[in-house]
């Protein structure tokens, strides 16, 4: 690798984040395109919004077979730099 492409396999968010981002967008988004949006496999979009849901960042509503999600933007970020600073700062900057 070289000085001009040496760490560009790297991002700002994690999947995690992206995962969100596209869920405050669209909260009606099927797991399908999220993954597509994300660039991530299915079961891998699926075990990311257990984690988002289990951590009380988003409450999905079931109606039918279809899911929506609701974004709990009022919790603090995860990492003890940011914690105190709510994720709606985050959402706000990809409205």
């Amino acid at each position: 690798m070289d000085d001009a492409t040496a760490g560009k396999d790297w991002t700002f968010l994690s999947n995690h984040g992206h995962v969100l981002v596209q869920i405050n967008r669209d909260p009606n988004i099927r797991i399908r395109d999220l993954a597509n949006e994300v660039g991530i496999t299915e079961r891998r979009a699926q075990a990311i919004i257990a984690d988002l849901a289990d951590g009380g960042y988003i409450t999905i509503h079931k109606s039918g077979r279809q899911n929506s999600y609701e974004v709990n933007s009022k919790l603090k970020f995860r990492h003890p730099r940011e914690a105190g600073k709510p994720i709606s700062q985050l959402l706000n900057i990809f409205k």
